[in-house]
C-alpha cells in the first residue's frame, strides 16, 4: 500500500460515511478493471447499509463478464438518462478524465452531489472533491483492495471476484508493469476468499462472439507499418464493419493492439477503427520494455492510459483521423523519424 493510498482513505472513508445514496459507472468500452471495481465497491457500500446504484454508462456490456457477480444488477442507462438529484455522492472509478464518464455530452456536477475519484491512469485532470490517482498501482482494482483493507472492512467472495478479475486483466495475467509482488499477495488473498477465482477467468477469455472473429479476421488484413516498420497500424474504416454488422462492442472485445506487439521489430500496435461515421476509436501497445510512453500520445490525442496500454478517441473523418495520429506520434516523439 502506498503513501498515497494510506493518506487520502481516511477523505473517501469519511465521504463514504456522509452519504446514503451513492453512484457508480462503468467508463466507456468498460474492462473488468472497471466493471468488477464498481460491482465490488456496491457490494461494500451495501454491506454498510449505503443504497449503490451501478449505471452501465455509455456503452452496451458484454456477455464475456456476465459472470461476475452482479452483472444483472447493473442498470443500462448512461450519465444522462438519469437524475442526479437522486444521490448524494459519485464515486468515480477507473476514469482519467470527465470524458471517461460520458462522452455523450458536458460532464457536470451539481452542488449537492459529493465526487471522489480512484484511479490509476496518468492524467492531471483532479476533478473530484477527493482525488486519488496512483499510477504506482496495475489496477484500479488493486487501490481498492488496499483501501478496503485500510477501511478494516470484510471482502466477501462476491466482492472478491470482481476485484481479482480486474487485476488479473489489467496486469496481462499478471505481466504487465507495473505488476509487482504487492499485486500477486492481493491476488492470493483474493483467490483464498473467491477459490473459483478460475472459471472467472475462463468464462472472460472464453466468450467470444463469432462477429469478434470475423473484425479480427478483417483487421489483421488492413495492417501497413510507418517509422521504418517499427510501428504497426490496422486500420478498419466503418463502412467495413457496416457491411459485416460488426458493432462496437465486438471491435473493444478483440485485443487487436496485443496481436500487433508479439511481432518482434513492431514496437507500437495500434488498433484505428471507425467506429461510428466520423468517431476513431484508438487503442495503443507497446512491446514490454521498448518505445516510448504511450500515455503521452493518447492524452495530446483527448485521451489517456499507462506508458504500455493506452486509448483515445479522435472525432473526425477516418482519412483526417489517421493523418491526425501520425503526425502526433511525430509531434511527440520526432525520434521516431517519419512515417
Amino acid at each position: 500500500m502506498t503513501d498515497k493510498v494510506k493518506k487520502l482513505a481516511p477523505a473517501i472513508w469519511a465521504e463514504i460515511q456522509k452519504a446514503k445514496r451513492v453512484l457508480l459507472h462503468c467508463h466507456p468500452s468498460p474492462d473488468p478493471d472497471s466493471l468488477g471495481g464498481v460491482l465490488a465497491m456496491k457490494f461494500l457500500l451495501e454491506n454498510l447499509g449505503k443504497r449503490a446504484t451501478v449505471i452501465a454508462g455509455d456503452s452496451l456490456l458484454t456477455t464475456s463478464m456476465a459472470k461476475i457477480p452482479g452483472f444483472d444488477q447493473i442498470v443500462k442507462k448512461n450519465y444522462f438518462e438519469i437524475n442526479l438529484a437522486d444521490f448524494d455522492l459519485f464515486i468515480i472509478l477507473d476514469s482519467s478524465a470527465l470524458g471517461q464518464i460520458s462522452k455523450k455530452g458536458r460532464i457536470v456536477f451539481p452542488e449537492s452531489l459529493a465526487t471522489v475519484k480512484i484511479d490509476h491512469h496518468r492524467n492531471e485532470d483532479d476533478f473530484a472533491k477527493v482525488n486519488l490517482v496512483d499510477t504506482s498501482y496495475p489496477a484500479t482494482c488493486q487501490i481498492i483492495y488496499d483501501l478496503i483493507k485500510t477501511w478494516g472492512q470484510k471482502i466477501t467472495p462476491q466482492m472478491a471476484a470482481g476485484l481479482f478479475i480486474g487485476i488479473y486483466t489489467d496486469t496481462g495475467g499478471f505481466k504487465y508493469p507495473p505488476t509487482s509482488d504487492k499485486t500477486l499477495l492481493a491476488a492470493a488473498d483474493l483467490a483464498k476468499i473467491y477459490p473459483d477465482y478460475h472459471k472467472i477467468i475462463f468464462d472472460y477469455e472464453n466468450s467470444v462472439n463469432p462477429k469478434e472473429l470475423e473484425f479480427l479476421s478483417l483487421a489483421l488484413g488492413t495492417i501497413d507499418h510507418y517509422f521504418n516498420n517499427s510501428v504497426a497500424i490496422s486500420a478498419v474504416p466503418f463502412a467495413e464493419l457496416s457491411k459485416r454488422q460488426i458493432a462496437p462492442e465486438n471491435v473493444h472485445e478483440v485485443s487487436l493492439a496485443n496481436y500487433l506487439v508479439s511481432v518482434p521489430g513492431w514496437i507500437i500496435g495500434i488498433r484505428f477503427t471507425e467506429t461510428t461515421p466520423n468517431v476513431v476509436n484508438l487503442s495503443f501497445r507497446r512491446r514490454e520494455g521498448e518505445g516510448p510512453d504511450l500515455s503521452k500520445v493518447a492524452i495530446a490525442l483527448g485521451g489517456g492510459g499507462h506508458s504500455a496500454a493506452a486509448g483515445a478517441t479522435i472525432n473526425k473523418p477516418f482519412a483526417e483521423a489517421k493523418e491526425l495520429l501520425l503526425k502526433t506520434l511525430q509531434k511527440v516523439y520526432p525520434e521516431l523519424g517519419k512515417p
